[in-house]
């Protein structure tokens, strides 16, 4: 397969992938990995435990315990959001995005002065992007220049032919907003096994910048 269109596979696989896995066990391990990241190392609160007039940063649990939404509190708590556009399920929407395989461990973007020879290894590579800030860095780790784009993916919500879990949690979002999505393998890639650099059954984050609603 070319791997222009493999790298395109990794965000815009279809909805209708599901997993067919006999372990029974994995879905409440990954759930119970990612709920205890979201409190002890992004040290957020479950939205469900907010008191009234709070405003401490917090996840949201979606699609039962499968989607894990954090919106940046500095753009949730804005006290003009509620004026920018509103993801619905009619919307189209212009974004960009990181993928990576979640470990259990913090994600670290592009240091604040861009990416250099003394800083690169700090940086968790995505298995996929389109972050106009990630370009120098790909081609840094010898991608080949023209497989990447790094232009906003626009998504019609109507057809929304992206990860489950990516499209329950643009839901609600709005123009402007950082997100981070925390899904189980089964909001993912399923139990695939011939998805590129993403391992099997594997749970999947993704940083999105929300850039534009209509």
């Amino acid at each position: 397969m070319p791997m222009k269109r493999l790298f395109i596979l990794l965000l815009m696989l279809p909805l209708w992938v599901v997993s067919c896995s006999d372990d029974e066990d994995i879905l409440p391990e990954q759930q119970k990995k990612i709920e205890s990241f979201m409190r002890n190392t992004l040290r957020l609160v479950d939205e469900e435990e907010l008191d009234e007039g709070s405003r401490l940063p917090f996840y949201t649990r979606m699609a039962g315990r499968s989607v894990y939404r954090y919106i940046n509190e500095e753009d949730y708590y804005n006290p003009e959001r509620e004026n920018f556009p509103e993801v619905t399920s009619s919307s189209k929407v212009s974004l960009t995005f990181r993928n990576y395989v979640f470990e259990g461990k913090k994600i670290s973007g592009i240091p604040d002065g861009g990416i250099t020879e003394d800083n690169i290894q700090s940086v968790t590579p995505p298995f996929y992007t389109n972050d106009p800030a990630f370009e120098e860095y790909m081609y840094m780790v010898g991608l080949t220049p023209g497989v990447w784009k790094f232009e906003p993916l626009v998504i019609d919500m109507r057809r929304p032919h992206i990860l489950k879990g990516v499209a329950v949690a643009l839901k609600g979002c709005r123009q402007g907003d950082a997100v981070q999505v925390y899904m189980t393998y089964d909001m993912a890639y399923g139990d695939d096994e011939n998805i590129y650099m993403v391992p099997k059954e594997s749970p999947v984050a993704v940083f999105l910048e929300v850039m534009k609603v209509e």
